[in-house]
C-alpha cells in the first residue's frame, strides 16, 4: 500500500547569508518557494527524511532554526488550508524535482 504524500509548509530562518543560499538551493529540490524562506512541498515519508537531511548538512542549528508543518494528505484538505494575499501566490501547478 502506496503511504499518501502531505503537505508541509516549511519556514526557516538562517542567519549566515551562504547557508541561507545553500538552504534555499536545497529546498528548491522538494517544493515551491511561497517567499524566498517559505517553501510548500508535497512529500512522502522517505522524501521528508530527504528533505530534513539535507538542509541539516548546510544549516546550522546552534544559529538557524526550521519549521516543517505537516498541512495534511497532499491531495484532500491539506491542499486548500494555504490562502494568499496580495502578491504572493499558492502555486498551483506542482512541478518536480528528481532528487
Amino acid at each position: 500500500m502506496t503511504r499518501p504524500r502531505h503537505r508541509l509548509l516549511v519556514c526557516y530562518d538562517v542567519r549566515e547569508p551562504t547557508r541561507l543560499r545553500r538552504t534555499h538551493d536545497a529546498m528548491l529540490g522538494f517544493g515551491d518557494p511561497l517567499q524566498y524562506s517559505v517553501f510548500l512541498c508535497d512529500l512522502s515519508g522517505t522524501e521528508r527524511v530527504l528533505l530534513e537531511t539535507a538542509v541539516l548538512r548546510v544549516m546550522s542549528l546552534s544559529e538557524d532554526s526550521i519549521a516543517i508543518v505537516d498541512l495534511g494528505p497532499a491531495s484532500g484538505s491539506g491542499s486548500k488550508r494555504i490562502r494568499s494575499l496580495g502578491v504572493g501566490r499558492v502555486p498551483e501547478v506542482r512541478r518536480y524535482t528528481i532528487v
